[in-house]
């Protein structure tokens, strides 16, 4: 054991008030995330992407430290054609929309702009500290033209609201622009 880790905080470890609030916050969450992801439609992702496989909801416990709760949408992660709508729920960070989309698909820039989205200019999809922490993004059509890698991943901060309802209508509200924007149809 290394002689240098702080001792046990047997305080906070048996702090089931805290442990409840913590636990009691997530499963609003959760069924904020499943109330949205029960109102779309597998159709409506389909006119994004044939190959939608629907609504997924992972959680995690340990993204830098902090717990986080994923609700995909569309979830068809082909390299070439793919399609992905992502909410993130990164607890002590915020709450960020992105969208992912293969490096054939048309990038709709100037929409994504328009909507308060940055250009994700990470190396790796998946690195959302360097993406959110560092803000390794851009709104420059030029520099988003530019990009070479083999995917475009877009991002948002959405603003979270204490009213449960209220936020789980203004994050349906931003999916189906979003889900406009993408509609091959």
């Amino acid at each position: 054991m290394d002689p240098s880790q702080k001792s046990i905080d047997l305080h906070l470890w048996l702090n089931k008030a805290l442990i409840q609030q913590q636990n009691q916050l997530k499963n609003q969450f959760q069924l904020i995330f499943e109330a949205i992801g029960n109102s779309f439609s597998l159709a409506e992702f389909q006119k994004i992407s044939p190959k939608s496989r629907g609504v997924k909801l992972t959680k995690g416990n340990d993204l830098l430290g902090f717990p986080y709760q994923v609700l995909d949408l569309i979830r068809d992660f082909d390299p070439n054609h793919g399609a992905n709508v992502r909410i993130l729920n990164w607890y002590g960070n915020g709450l960020f929309i992105t969208v992912r989309l293969g490096k054939n698909r048309e990038n709709p820039i100037s929409a994504l702009v328009s909507k308060g989205f940055s250009f994700g200019l990470s190396e790796n999809q998946w690195d959302y500290p360097d993406l959110i922490l560092n803000k390794n993004t851009t709104q420059s059509a030029s520099k988003i033209k530019a990009w070479k890698y083999g995917f475009y991943h877009w991002i948002k901060e959405f603003e979270a609201k204490t009213n449960p309802d209220e936020l789980k209508e203004n994050l349906e509200l931003e999916l189906k622009k979003i889900i406009g924007i993408l509609d091959l149809s």
